[in-house]
């Protein structure tokens, strides 16, 4: 059976962010139910189903964009749930952020350390008890 964008980027969302992703998406409901529509169908139903990158090269894809913007630390905080949920250890979370500091500066990768911390916190894991 093939699946609708919709369902497509329902059932790759869930591979990478679990239930965070479906919070995300029931959040908007009450205010911009459309907005949810599009990220499950663009983003994850049209980008994340792409073939050619694996779920852990768009994840660090994914933590280097929304780092590099800056004021994303919420989009961050679930993609770096994310990019633990696919397999990619706590420290080469961090070593993604260092690799960022002569192209962005260190304020936008602190602010990114910083929600990594979190995120490490709330999950119990931490840099010391992985392998890059």
């Amino acid at each position: 059976m093939d699946l609708n964008r919709f369902e497509k980027g329902l059932k790759k969302l869930s591979e990478v962010d679990g239930n965070a992703g479906d919070h995300v998406i029931k959040a908007l409901n009450d205010i911009a139910p459309d907005l949810g529509k599009y990220i499950v169908e663009f983003a994850f139903g049209d980008i994340y189903c792409r073939e050619n990158l694996n779920l852990q090269e768009r994840e660090m894809i994914t933590l280097s964009s929304l780092m590099t913007l800056g004021g994303c630390e919420n989009q961050l905080d679930v993609h770096i749930n994310g990019a633990l949920n696919v397999g990619i250890t706590p420290q080469r979370i961090i070593e993604i952020f260092i690799q960022c500091i002569p192209y962005t500066g260190f304020p936008k990768v602190l602010n990114a350390v910083g929600v990594a911390r979190k995120v490490f916190k709330t999950r119990n894991v931490s840099v010391e008890d992985t392998a890059v």
